[in-house]
């Protein structure tokens, strides 16, 4: 098996460096050939590991593919950890990540048109986009499947390496550039605490092996250390490493990188947001569910950051009114409630709404896009309107998407939004009343955000200029056949894998929780079907929030604003300082601008005008020139050119080297 699965890793790899390396000599169409191959590769491969996994009950695979290095005993090694876990993340993955490379033939057809004639950076972008999309397939890839703390954290930079390059991809404009930055930055602050955790579990435990270092967890659940009065080691380690998942997957405060990734081509907002970049930090957590379980303060914390994403950053979506962001806010918020079911220690629900956004968010983002091309690159839906008579596979796909996301019954993130929901009333850790509270109503406030999105883009009278209105179609076929088979399994998923998820617990060994932890056992002890599971959903106040949200958003986005089409703007201009407050982004942005980034500013022209020019330049270099001449300037005096004046001053010398060697 070792050889079929360093074939999904690399056959992207090498997809990427034919189509970056030679991608001028090859053309358009074999680069996008060669690295849609190496990710279909990758893909049909995975999901048959996955079959093995689920109907051949394969073994779990823990091997080490080469030694890197031997540092004082400590072995670093490339290696692989294919479980049930990692099964389930790859074939997610690389499934995804086929879809967005096919979607991409369609969307970056005319890509030649970002740039401005004649710039080099324009030069086989196409070729270089499919290359880097490739590339950042093989890095999660590696991510997901490492089997150690090294590994991990080459794929975990390596995909913010290829964010950065994908979000800036089109680098002559300015906004592009400062979302990349901006990310690059961020995923710094959160990637400082991984590393620090990560160099924790190396000083500590002496080993970098996920199963060398979780067999030895339970001796080192009651350490201490010597720190702010005494800290449980355990926890020190998990906060650490989930500073460097609330970067990656963008949990407050380090969530402000991933709305200004938008900036990106579409095919990329999708790919960062729906199952790769962003749920990096998700699989991170749950893959350290041994050592998470040994410190109730970590499951505090992750989940009280996971609650308060989820409803604060879907309140945003309510009033954004470029198509992207508002599917961007759903992102943070759903990365929410994934965040705030392994602070419940349901893990397993957290991997289950994992896997189920990623379909149904890609849908919705590839959508948006589909979108975006008919309106000739128009993002703000208040220029939109009646696009379902144009684009009715794009209108019904959507729709799909977004019944998914608001947990609608019987579609997939129904199942799974339901099941986090329940979970985290069931935990019992601290927390966790106040956590429920904010989940259950951020089921509202999905529902008004997707749906005003939903009708303001499909519902009513167009609003779109003559000009674009006239050249209204359905997009070719390269966009419409990834939204279809995304649309599949949005529906499907939920009823296929609820059961064994959260009931049959199919992932096993993959997933470690306490028997006191347990917040999924209601749910399997009351288990009676599919069925039963929605009847029983459809009781409780999550389902009817929903739904009052959905009535709420038709009565508004879709009765009252074919009526009043100035309907939208108006209640944003009566939400006063709530609205203005959202708007802002509750001042994150302002303040890391003003704080961090002006303080850094500030910092370096004190260093600037205090170190360079005062101390350096001036005492240093300056300084000593001055002295030198002053100095130069005193004794030339004694250079009078009289001999009687050298002659005296040689009687002076010669008396006062007498008197020295007559008094010592």
């Amino acid at each position: 098996m070792q050889s079929v699965y360093l074939l999904i890793v690399l056959a992207p790899l090498l997809g990427a460096i034919v189509a970056g390396f030679f991608g001028g000599h090859i053309g358009r169409n074999w680069s996008h050939r060669v690295t849609i191959a190496g990710v279909g590769i990758s893909a049909v491969l995975s999901l048959w590991v996955l079959y093995q996994f689920i109907w051949q009950d394969a073994p779990t695979f823990n091997g080490a593919v080469y030694t890197w290095l031997v540092s004082d005993g400590m072995q670093l090694e490339i290696g692989f950890l294919v479980d049930r876990l990692t099964a389930l993340m790859m074939a997610t993955v690389s499934f995804v990540s086929l879809m967005v490379h096919i979607y991409t033939i369609g969307y970056m057809a005319d890509d030649e048109h970002n740039w401005p004639e004649g710039a080099r950076t324009g030069r086989n972008s196409y070729q270089r986009f499919f290359s880097y999309i490739s590339l950042f397939t093989f890095s999660m890839l590696m991510l997901v499947m490492s089997n150690n703390f090294l590994q991990l954290f080459f794929g975990w930079e390596a995909v913010g390496l290829m964010s950065y390059l994908l979000i800036g991809f089109w680098s002559v404009r300015e906004s592009a550039i400062f979302a990349n930055l901006k990310a690059f930055l961020v995923n710094r602050v959160g990637d400082f605490g991984f590393i620090l955790g990560i160099a924790a579990v190396a000083m500590y435990f002496g080993t970098l092996d996920y199963a060398e270092v979780f067999a030895k967890a339970p001796e080192l659940a009651d350490a201490q250390l010597a720190l702010f009065g005494g800290v449980s080691l355990m926890t020190f380690i998990c906060v650490l490493l989930f500073i460097g998942a609330m970067g990656k997957s963008a949990q407050v405060p380090l969530h402000v990188w991933l709305p200004d990734s938008m900036e990106g081509p579409t095919p990329i907002s999708a790919l960062i947001h729906a199952a790769t970049m962003v749920t990096a930090g998700i699989f991170m957590v749950a893959r350290m569910s041994p050592l998470y379980e040994l410190s109730a303060t970590a499951l505090s914390f992750v989940l009280l950051v996971g609650a308060i994403t989820a409803f604060f950053m879907g309140l945003i979506g309510l009033v954004q009114n470029d198509i992207k962001r508002v599917v961007a806010y759903s992102t943070l918020s759903q990365l929410g409630y994934m965040t705030a079911a392994l602070g419940a220690s349901a893990y397993a629900a957290g991997i289950f709404h994992l896997m189920t956004h990623a379909f149904f968010k890609a849908l919705l983002f590839l959508a948006a896009g589909s979108v975006i091309i008919a309106m000739h690159h128009d993002q703000d839906i208040r220029n939109m309107g009646g696009l379902r008579k144009y684009m009715p596979i794009t209108w019904i796909t959507a729709l799909i998407g977004s019944l998914a996301l608001i947990a609608f019954p019987g579609f997939s993130g129904f199942f799974s939004k339901d099941a986090i929901i329940e979970a985290v009333g069931d935990a019992q850790v601290f927390g966790s009343g106040i956590a429920w509270l904010l989940l259950t109503l951020g089921a509202l406030v999905t529902a008004l955000y997707s749906f005003r999105m939903y009708y303001l883009v499909f519902h009513g009278q167009p609003r779109m200029d003559a000009h674009t209105r006239s050249h209204l179609h359905e997009t070719p076929w390269v966009v419409t056949l990834p939204l279809l088979a995304l649309a599949v399994p949005s529906v499907a998923i939920g009823w296929l894998t609820v059961e064994p998820l959260l009931v049959s617990n199919w992932l096993g060994e993959a997933i470690y929780v306490l028997p006191e932890h347990d917040s999924l056992h209601h749910l399997a002890a009351h288990w009676h079907g599919q069925l039963a599971f929605i009847t029983h959903g459809m009781m409780a106040p999550p389902f009817w929030l929903a739904m009052a949200g959905l009535v709420l958003a038709t009565l508004v986005w879709l009765v009252l604003h074919k009526r009043n089409p100035a309907i939208d703007d108006q209640i944003q201009q009566k939400g006063g300082w709530v609205t203005r407050v959202l708007q802002d982004k509750y001042g994150f942005d302002d303040f890391n601008q003003k704080v961090f980034a002006g303080g850094g500013i500030r910092v370096g022209r004190f260093l600037w005008n205090g170190g360079d020019r005062t101390i350096i330049d001036g005492a240093v270099v300056n300084g000593s020139a001055h002295l030198v001449g002053q100095l130069a300037g005193v004794l030339r005096h004694l250079q009078t050119g009289y001999l009687y004046h050298y002659a005296i001053a040689m009687i002076i010398g010669l008396v006062a080297l007498l008197t020295l060697f007559v008094t010592l």
